[in-house]
C-alpha cells in the first residue's frame, strides 16, 4: 500500500501561466520535461504517477518538486557544474597555444609529448584531440603505410594507366 505523501506541491503560478510556459520553451527539452512533471503535479497526481508519466525516478520527481518548492521556475533550470577543473593554468594553456602555432602540422602524439615535456602533465589522446578542437585546430588521423608500396608508386601507376 503506498504512502501518503508528505510534500505538498507550492504553486508558484497558475495553471495558465504554466501552459503558456510550456508553449514558449518547447526546444529545451529538460527544462519543458520538468515543466510537465510540476503540471502533472497541479493536477493532483502523486509524485511517483507524475514521474511516471515523465520516465523519471520518484527520487528525481522528488528532487524537482524540492527545488520548484523553494525556488520556483529558477529551481527548475539544470545547473552544470562545468566538469573537472583544466590541469593546465590559464598561462600554461596560453603558453601551450602559442608553442602549437609555431609548428604548422602535429600528430595528437606529439602534442601530447610536447605537453607532458613542457608542463609535466599527462593527456590521453583523446583529450589531445578535444582539445584541438577546443582551439579550432584541425588534426588528421594517421593512417597505416604499407612497407611494400614502392617509394615511386605514383609514376608506375601513370605509367601502367597511360599505356
Amino acid at each position: 500500500m503506498p504512502r501518503t505523501e508528505q510534500i505538498a506541491i507550492q504553486k508558484h503560478m497558475t495553471s495558465d501561466e504554466l501552459k503558456s510556459r510550456i508553449k514558449t520553451l518547447e526546444k529545451d527539452t529538460k527544462i519543458l520535461k520538468r515543466l510537465y512533471f510540476i503540471k502533472y503535479r497541479y493536477r493532483g497526481d502523486s509524485v511517483e504517477e507524475s514521474s511516471q508519466q515523465i520516465g523519471i525516478t520518484r527520487n528525481e520527481g522528488y528532487i524537482w518538486q524540492r527545488r520548484w518548492n523553494e525556488h520556483g521556475y529558477e529551481g527548475l533550470i539544470p545547473r552544470y557544474s562545468g566538469g573537472r577543473p583544466m590541469k593546465l593554468s590559464p598561462d600554461e594553456f596560453d603558453r601551450m597555444k602559442d608553442l602549437l602555432h609555431q609548428k604548422t602540422t602535429w600528430t595528437t602524439d606529439e602534442v601530447r609529448t610536447m605537453i607532458h615535456q613542457e608542463f609535466g602533465v599527462e593527456y590521453t589522446r583523446k583529450q589531445i584531440r578535444i582539445i584541438l578542437k577546443s582551439l579550432n585546430m584541425a588534426y588528421g588521423k594517421p593512417f597505416t603505410h604499407d612497407y611494400r608500396r614502392p617509394i615511386d608508386a605514383e609514376s608506375i601507376l601513370k605509367k601502367n594507366f597511360l599505356i
